[in-house]
């Protein structure tokens, strides 16, 4: 194996570190975003509860913050409750951007070794057939062994960039859509605590509202009685 890699060039040295960096970062990744630590279980449930119950306190909305990536975004909905609806949902959304750009953390690098993993197999191809060409302008090709260096160097760095690329570009989808599907369900949790928040205070509004409106309502007066 290490002769192989000797094989392929100084290409190879950069290739395996942008290997050793993939395989880091999707370990990384796997740990990240761990269901149970993004989206834990019952939380939203018991969100909900302290929000129907009206006993919400500072305390509450800064051990929330600091529990999760949905924490933080629940916190921001208790944290802003007092403000109208557009104002309130801006916050909301503004605090989900910024937690699913945490989630998103090395994506980008990833998808960069995927793209440049093969490019630089290529330019060591490009290298093997160049060192392949100067042979045969220095000795013709009756030297084969030479002439096998320098293909040799050219196939073992595309098979190597495509070894690092590949898997790369995999787990970077996988990634992907794993942070999405996060998003979707905090943006759902998110819109049940908005509603809670808001429900209590309509329907106090409605019960102050029904008597103002039996108030204005027109008395129709009771007939007369016909005495005989």
């Amino acid at each position: 194996m290490l002769e192989l890699f000797r094989v392929g060039g100084v290409v190879m040295w950069p290739l395996l570190a942008l290997s050793a960096l993939a395989v880091g970062i999707i370990l990384e990744r796997f740990w990240t975003l761990r269901r149970k630590t993004v989206l834990p279980p019952n939380l939203t449930a018991e969100v909900l509860t302290l929000v129907r119950g009206r006993r919400i306190e500072s305390s509450h909305i800064d051990a929330l913050r600091q529990h999760s990536p949905l924490g933080k975004v629940l916190a921001t909905a208790l944290a802003e409750r007092h403000r109208p609806h557009e104002k309130l949902v801006a916050r909301v959304e503004n605090t989900g951007r910024e937690v699913v750009h945490g989630l998103s953390r090395w994506l980008n690098t990833l998808g960069t070794i995927a793209i440049i993993g093969p490019m630089m197999g290529l330019l060591g191809t490009v290298i093997g057939m160049i060192r392949m060409f100067l042979v045969i302008t220095d000795v013709g090709t009756g030297d084969a062994t030479r002439l096998a260096g320098g293909i040799g160097e050219a196939l073992m760095a595309t098979a190597f960039g495509l070894v690092v690329a590949i898997p790369a570009y995999i787990f970077h989808r996988y990634f992907r859509g794993l942070v999405q599907a996060f998003a979707l369900e905090m943006a759902r949790d998110a819109s049940q605590v908005v509603d809670a928040l808001e429900t209590p205070a309509a329907d106090r509004a409605a019960t102050a509202a029904a008597p103002a409106v039996r108030a204005a309502a027109p008395v129709t007066p009771a007939p007369a009685r016909t005495t005989r």
